[in-house]
């Protein structure tokens, strides 16, 4: 027995030593914490349990059966983060490069499914080299049930993935069916194919910093939410995350006490917005002067940043926020910030998070690119989102709400539950100053001073059309407010539909255009 003490004993310090001192202390050099070090700062302490700890490959070739490492490069279980459970892995690039074999995505695919049977979020800490060459298809086999897990418990529980190392080629997919992906500045990568292989088809000389870093994936194409400075603000980030979020789709997302008075007003927002309907205004002011404490955690801050989309709480509720952005492109939609919005408001109503929206949006960006992009298609999905969405949508139309943006954006007529206004805001076909000059054309042609009668016309058209009043004799417009009581307007709204149940009609699924 005490043979069979140490003999387990020595296989529990070969696990936790991975891939051996030299290779962790390269790991740290490189910036990057070892796997075991990321899963104790996710954990609350002590109450990680791992999972499958002396799992070994089963490859016997290559001389692979003469390198047996217990893990098999990826650390897996299950723990508490601010005492509520999560399920997480993180893969070891000091054993084999993190590469995947046949066994660890076994062992990732059985902690994937505890997570749905039991109904918490799942975490994953990406940190690999790819497939693992010797297993050949068993590896790629591994990849494809992991891609099944991701697809089967989207929407059933929160999945965050983050790439804190290298992610390439088929791997690659798994943090791109997960709700967020998160990348490390420096030290992240994913592309499908890399520099070499793009370089030897296309001849493009490119580095991967600049084809498949953190600020090319958060800035350029859209793949990733966040970027982060180093591993610790990685792992920092995700427990921020996880706290905003419930543990699954039927679970309300956590509720606290606020600090912050509900009934709190700001008299900085009766100014806020400008005299000139030209003029932008940082729209981020309007949100953090409303939410809990000024508090938001935005959401892909550095793509389509004509749109804002984020998290924050109101009275204590945590509440997914979209909104316009005047200080960029004017706040108008195009096909970059149609998919952003899109895809948060799907993730919001598949976990139970109430909207807010701030609305100030001229129209869709016209142009050749964008139409020749599908605009069309990519807008109807913001539309789309917003017409499924089943959970509480609040909104608040702040200035600008003009022809069909105004209907995408939480419109009335989209089953949004409560509509705001503030007395600045402006909602019509167009702008009033397009209307005149398509409905006055001929008088001005003959008019002894164009300009008196061209702003004559404009006065006359907002006072009979662009104007929240009108829409409010309508029913599109629950109220006209103060801009300094939006907080505690939207609070008692949000209190007023707590426990809201719709359902869309039976189907298997709709068909959201993509």
């Amino acid at each position: 027995m005490p043979d069979q003490d140490a003999f387990l004993a020595d296989l529990q310090r070969r696990a936790e030593r991975g891939g051996g001192e030299e290779r962790l202390r390269r790991q740290r050099e490189a910036g990057k914490l070892t796997a075991r070090e990321r899963i104790d700062l996710l954990f609350d302490p002590g109450t990680f349990e791992e999972i499958d700890k002396l799992v070994t490959h089963r490859c016997r070739d290559f001389g692979m059966d003469a390198q047996l490492v217990p893990g098999d490069g990826v650390v897996g279980g299950r723990g508490r983060v601010d005492g509520r459970l999560v399920y997480a892995f993180a893969q070891d690039f000091t054993v084999f490069g993190g590469s995947l074999s046949e066994t660890n995505a076994a062992k990732i695919v059985k902690l994937m499914d505890l997570a749905v049977t039991v109904g918490a979020p799942i975490i994953g800490l990406n940190d690999s080299g790819g497939a693992r060459i010797q297993e050949g298809v068993l590896s790629l086999g591994g990849y494809a049930d992991i891609f099944l897990r991701n697809t089967l418990a989207s929407g059933v529980v929160p999945q965050v993935s983050a790439v804190m190392g290298p992610c390439a080629g088929g791997a690659v997919y798994s943090p791109a069916i997960t709700d967020f992906t998160i990348m490390v500045k420096g030290t992240s990568h994913m592309f499908v194919t890399g520099p070499d292989v793009v370089r030897t088809v296309t001849h493009e000389d490119v580095s991967k910093e600049a084809l498949g870093g953190a600020m090319t994936h958060n800035e350029v194409s859209g793949v990733a939410h966040f970027a982060v400075d180093d591993d610790a603000a990685c792992i920092r980030l995700i427990r921020e995350l996880l706290a905003l979020l419930p543990s699954n789709n039927v679970d309300d997302p956590p509720r606290v006490t606020a600090t912050d008075p509900v009934d709190r007003v700001d008299e900085a927002l009766d100014t806020l917005i400008p005299a000139a309907p030209s003029q932008a205004y940082d729209m981020l002011d309007v949100i953090r002067a409303v939410v809990d404490d000024g508090y938001f955690l935005e959401v892909h801050q550095h793509f389509a940043r004509n749109l804002l989309v984020g998290l924050a709480r109101l009275g204590g509720w945590p509440v997914g926020i979209v909104a316009n952005q005047p200080a960029h492109l004017a706040g108008t939609l195009d096909i970059d910030a149609s998919i952003k919005g899109a895809r948060f408001v799907r993730f919001c109503d598949a976990f139970n998070v109430p909207l807010v929206t701030f609305e100030d949006v001229p129209g869709f960006l016209p142009g050749t690119m964008q139409e020749f992009g599908g605009i069309i298609r990519h807008g109807a999905k913001l539309l789309y989102a917003y017409a499924e969405a089943t959970v509480p949508k609040l909104t608040v139309i702040t200035r600008k709400a003009y022809g069909g943006a105004y209907c995408v954006m939480s419109s009335k007529h989209l089953r949004t539950d409560v509509n705001f206004a503030w007395p600045t805001a402006e909602i019509a076909v167009m702008g009033a100053e397009g209307a005149v000059n398509l409905l006055y054309r001929r008088e001005f042609e003959t008019a002894a001073d164009v300009e008196a009668a061209r702003a004559a016309r404009v006065a006359e058209y907002r006072e009979k059309f662009a104007n929240p009043y009108v829409a409010a004799r309508h029913g599109f417009v629950d109220e006209v407010i103060r801009p300094r009581d939006t907080r505690p307007r939207l609070v008692a709204a949000l209190h007023g539909l707590d426990g809201k149940r719709q359902r869309n009609p039976p189907r298997k699924h709709g068909n959201i255009p993509l």
